[in-house]
């Protein structure tokens, strides 16, 4: 069976991609239509990388590694926003509540990305649509992480 990395990878198998030692703290790059990710990583680190480096395939334009311009840093934020909807989507955190899940480190793990990939899609969630939302049926509170089945309308006329 393919970890999620391997299905991410997959889906997206026209877009080059290779596993190399990176250098200076880099743990994924996507230059010239390449995406490459840092070979001394965990499977669940590189899942979450991977998904922000499509994010730039799609989302960035030109060399961003300078975060110092306020260009760039809204660049990096729209990819990594279009990584955590590609992974991390809402009904996505409804499965890990239907798989007794109960907190961000039993979440994270059920989803095969890290804590603070998770926490940061929260985040993200929560300047979104603020501190809940409604979604297919159930609330979903982001700070803290909680997830509500909402009942049914019973009411008869």
């Amino acid at each position: 069976m393919l970890s999620s990395y391997e299905k991410l990878q997959s889906k997206y198998s026209n877009i080059p991609m290779n596993e190399i030692p990176l250098m200076h703290g880099f743990k994924g790059l996507y230059y010239d239509g390449r995406i490459l990710i840092d070979k001394n990583l965990d499977e669940t680190e590189k899942y979450c990388i991977l998904a922000e480096e499509l994010g730039h395939h799609f989302t960035t334009v030109g060399n961003i590694l300078n975060q110092d311009s306020i260009v760039n840093r809204k660049q990096e934020k729209l990819a990594r926003r279009w990584g955590y909807n590609e992974i991390l989507f809402l009904s996505r955190l409804i499965e890990a509540f239907h798989n007794n899940c109960t907190n961000r480190y039993e979440t994270a793990s059920f989803l095969n990305v890290t804590e603070k990939f998770l926490q940061e899609a929260l985040d993200w969630y929560k300047e979104k649509y603020g501190v809940c939302t409604f979604y297919d049926g159930y609330l979903i509170g982001f700070d803290p992480l909680i997830i509500e089945k909402l009942p049914l309308n019973s009411e008869s006329n």
